[in-house]
């Protein structure tokens, strides 16, 4: 796991770097999805997130979540087709912060099925490559993570 600007950046998920999303496949091909580190804290602390519908089918780009924080509200977005299978509602009920406290591991946001990954793949970075690209990425935003506490 690398850590630059106080951002961890894990080398062994895929990221969409350019919508901040992380993406990480289980061994029957279900992706689980979240906001990365730098994202979330340029969000700052999240106030509510709404999920679409589980079972809907939502095209790459399209929103599967709207984010609302202290700073911004806007869209969770898509990094391929996908069916939405699960969501992390009852996790955010019982932690609004969850996100700002724990990105990649509890802070997930929604779990899809990909339909049409072959050819949607080609944007998705990981390794030394996924590192690399954050690093120019928080550079360009000037950012600084910092993660909410107990």
């Amino acid at each position: 796991m690398a850590v630059y600007a106080s951002c961890v950046i894990p080398e062994d998920i895929y990221f969409d770097v350019e919508q901040d999303v992380w993406i990480r496949f289980d061994e029957e091909g279900i992706a689980t999805l979240g906001m990365t580190d730098p994202a979330q804290t340029r969000c700052g602390k999240l106030i509510n997130v709404r999920f679409k519908k589980i079972g809907k089918l939502v095209e790459q780009g399209k929103n599967v979540a709207t984010i609302e924080s202290a700073k911004w509200i806007g869209p969770f977005p898509m990094p391929f087709d996908g069916e939405l299978v699960e969501v992390n509602e009852t996790g955010f009920k019982q932690d609004i912060l969850l996100m700002n406290k724990d990105p990649y591991e509890t802070g997930w946001l929604v779990k899809v099925r990909p339909t049409n990954l072959a050819e949607q793949r080609d944007h998705l970075v990981t390794g030394e490559a996924a590192v690399e690209a954050y690093k120019a990425r928080i550079d360009l935003l000037g950012v600084n993570c910092l993660r909410c506490l107990d």
